[in-house]
């Protein structure tokens, strides 16, 4: 009898360990669920602000148009264009750069940018991060990234004028004489046909 006692004493035991351990971690679950709390709008916006995320997507543009007009210019390099192509291209630049600002631009951008944090980022994070670029250091880091980014840029386009000579060269091996560009003219109303 006293070991049918036993054994059901140590079944309690056992049960009554279980269900502590299966609390605690539904607490912990739940406690890790809370601390991983997704940012409100409002923390985003304090970190956009202290990033100065828009003022830095407003300088990216220019350097963005920039590289793309100097590669536009290292293809074009050694090609003669008539007065009227160069214009065309010109306008084709125009608007590319147009159609790229507005679709850059902090209004569309923005929802974007929140989103992503929301997404990627705790409230906790959110915070944390907001409270570095609030810092010294942190200001010192944005002050500093407008240049550093223009180094990379730098950086980064001379290493690409030797990828693109290797991609001239490759096109002209693929086609042996240059084909120039048919002049732009503007169109011609058609004329019908008489039978």
């Amino acid at each position: 009898m006293q070991a049918r006692l036993c054994r059901k004493a140590a079944l309690m035991t056992k049960r009554l360990i279980t269900l502590r351990l299966v609390f605690l971690a539904g607490w912990m679950f739940f406690a890790g669920v809370a601390l991983a709390a997704e940012p409100t709008d409002a923390d985003i916006e304090k970190l956009l602000q202290a990033s100065r995320a828009e003022s830095m997507l407003n300088a990216i543009i220019p350097q963005m148009e920039t590289m793309q007009r100097q590669q536009f210019d290292q293809l074009m390099a050694g090609k003669e264009m008539s007065p009227e192509q160069r214009a065309e291209a010109d306008r084709i630049m125009a608007k590319t750069n147009e159609i790229m600002r507005k679709a850059l631009s902090w209004q569309e951008m923005r929802p974007l940018y929140v989103d992503v944090y929301k997404k990627t980022f705790t409230r906790e994070d959110v915070r944390a991060i907001t409270k570095f670029y609030e810092s010294p250091a942190g200001r010192s880091l944005l002050d500093k990234t407008p240049a550093l980014m223009q180094n990379l840029m730098g950086a980064i386009q001379q290493k690409m004028v030797p990828m693109m000579e290797e991609l001239q060269a490759e096109i002209q091996n693929v086609t042996p004489a240059a084909v120039p560009a048919p002049p732009v003219t503007p169109s011609q109303p058609r004329r019908k046909k008489k039978r």
